[in-house]
């Protein structure tokens, strides 16, 4: 058989593959598809022809549709070219970064930062630069996907546990018997919104030699908390409103970052355009840190109106269970003027599949009061049709 027919076979293999696989991911409702979606400022979105008010984003701050944002953006591409040419360690190490990193370091509080291609990267590399076979890892069990596949790549032991429970996580380092012990978690659980009580979990690392790295990437320039972990991930790509990834620690950490961070030193470097964002909107998030608050005010007025717990975050997750149901609402929303993604698993635990809900400081007050009004009328009719 000629090559050209053996490589026509295998492409055909491949097809019922995948049609294989997605049948399967059908048949339990998780199938999903990309959206083409036109954002403009003040959380409104374009989709399928419909305009919608968009309670989605991890826009938290507005900065990504900011006019002074875009404008930096665009300056910095003019000056510094559309892409960075290469890695950073050999040409792709554009001026703007050692102006982000320290503005950065300096909002963290640490004496020096790098920054990622993405928040993903950030934590695919630093976790294995930390950790190698023989150490433990522990992790909370609902860390985001990126922080189980760095533990898992470091080889080290790698066990999680119970969400936010200090005294689980003291009792697991207390049987451990590994040398070096890494403890990560994050400090705003992207699908639920809630807080790490890092005060705890950093006692606990204390008392038992373990060190302790957060991710930061939903809470940072929104939720304003102490935080003692001596390295402090986090993204650009959320309340900056641009793209990114970054960490901040020790300066020799960052410096053996440089040299062994896999995901940095075999990594084209960001384009120009993303670094320019970036500085303005770490400037603007300092001047106005009112835009916070404000975002945090909208999701607490939201979860007293529906008679939720009350937000801790700009995130605020309406769990219903059933994946039918939560494409149902979302839908339902929709066709009523709202934006508000259905969330289900592998993303989170089966069962919980949920209406996430965040909100951003370019919403208005009126915005947030109807998106409440509609939940309340969606409730209603699935109340009367049980």
């Amino acid at each position: 058989m000629a090559t050209s027919d053996r490589m026509a076979a295998a492409r055909r293999a491949i097809a019922e593959f995948a049609e294989e696989k997605l049948d399967r991911i059908r048949a339990r409702s998780l199938h999903r598809r990309l959206r083409p979606t036109l954002r403009s400022e003040g959380g409104r979105a374009d989709r399928e022809g419909r305009r919608l008010v968009s309670f989605s984003d991890n826009d938290y701050l507005g900065l990504s549709t900011d006019p002074r944002v875009k404008q930096a953006a665009a300056d910095a591409a003019l000056r510094h070219g559309a892409g960075a040419g290469a890695s950073r360690l050999v040409t792709g190490d554009c001026p703007l970064y050692a102006e982000l990193e320290a503005a950065l370091a300096a909002m963290k509080g640490t004496e020096a930062a790098l920054v990622f291609g993405s928040g993903y990267l950030a934590n695919i590399s630093v976790i294995p630069v930390l950790a190698r076979p023989g150490d433990h890892i522990l992790l909370d069990a609902l860390s985001h996907a990126c922080m189980h596949a760095g533990a898992r790549l470091s080889g080290a032991i790698v066990e999680t546990f119970r969400h936010n429970d200090a005294e689980d996580l003291r009792a697991r380092l207390a049987a451990s018997a590994a040398a070096r012990k890494l403890v990560l978690t994050e400090t705003v659980f992207s699908m639920d919104g809630d807080l790490a009580p890092l005060d705890a979990i950093a006692e606990a690392c204390a008392d038992h030699g373990a060190w302790m790295m957060t991710d930061d990437a939903h809470g940072f320039g929104v939720v304003d908390a102490p935080n003692p972990a001596p390295l402090q991930m986090g993204t650009l790509s959320k309340a900056a409103g641009g793209y990114g990834g970054y960490v901040c620690g020790p300066r020799p950490f960052i410096d053996l970052l440089i040299n062994r961070a896999r995901g940095f030193v075999f990594t084209t470097g960001l384009p120009p355009a993303a670094l320019g964002a970036a500085i303005e909107a770490l400037r603007i998030m300092k001047a106005e840190p009112a835009r916070g608050a404000r975002a945090l005010a909208h999701a607490r007025r939201f979860s007293r109106a529906l008679d939720l717990p009350a937000a801790q975050s700009a995130i605020v997750p309406v769990i219903l269970g059933s994946a039918d149901e939560t494409l149902a609402q979302s839908q339902w929303l929709a066709e009523n003027g709202f934006l508000v993604t259905a969330i289900r698993p592998p993303t989170v635990p089966a069962g919980t599949a949920r209406l996430r809900v965040s909100f951003s400081s370019g919403h208005r007050q009126e915005d947030v009061e109807a998106l409440c009004e509609a939940m309340k009328q969606m409730q209603a009719m699935a109340k009367a049709e049980a």
